[in-house]
């Protein structure tokens, strides 16, 4: 097999390890990480940034890639707004997460997070609501065509 036969083979076998990941999984290893958070911080009560640091902590210690307060551009008719968007996080790179803290949830918070999966283009975004008693109670799942 000449190098360039290997090199094509290579590059056509399907990604292994966390870049295989389906967003499916990703949201997985989310909700479980968010539990975690909510647990070991003793439920509601902090700021959102704290949930977010810690969340992005447990992420990383499963071996998940993650972006945290990621700038994203607002076209308008052609024309990229100057102020622009900030995602969370971005999980896998495949994953949006919109943390909040707060004490009523409030359906717009879904609504954002479809309008950064139809900007990126990715499927799969959640909203999760460290405010509540049961963080599993605050995790809302938004999909864009998945």
């Amino acid at each position: 097999m000449s190098q360039n036969q290997r090199q094509d083979a290579k590059a056509q076998r399907k990604p292994t390890g966390v870049a295989a990941l389906h967003e499916n999984e990703i949201s997985k290893h989310i909700v479980d990480c968010a539990i975690e958070v909510h647990r070991t911080l003793g439920g509601p009560g902090l700021l959102e940034s704290v949930y977010e640091q810690a969340l992005v902590w447990e992420l990383e210690q499963r071996g998940l890639g993650v972006r945290r307060q990621v700038s994203l551009p607002i076209p308008y008719k052609g024309h990229i707004l100057a102020s622009p968007l900030r995602i969370d996080l971005i999980v896998g790179g495949k994953v949006i997460i919109e943390c909040k803290a707060v004490a009523r949830y409030n359906a717009i918070f879904e609504a954002q997070t479809l309008t950064y999966l139809r900007l990126t283009g990715l499927k799969l975004g959640l909203v999760i609501n460290f405010g509540e008693k049961l963080v599993k109670n605050g995790i809302h799942r938004v999909v864009n065509r998945l």
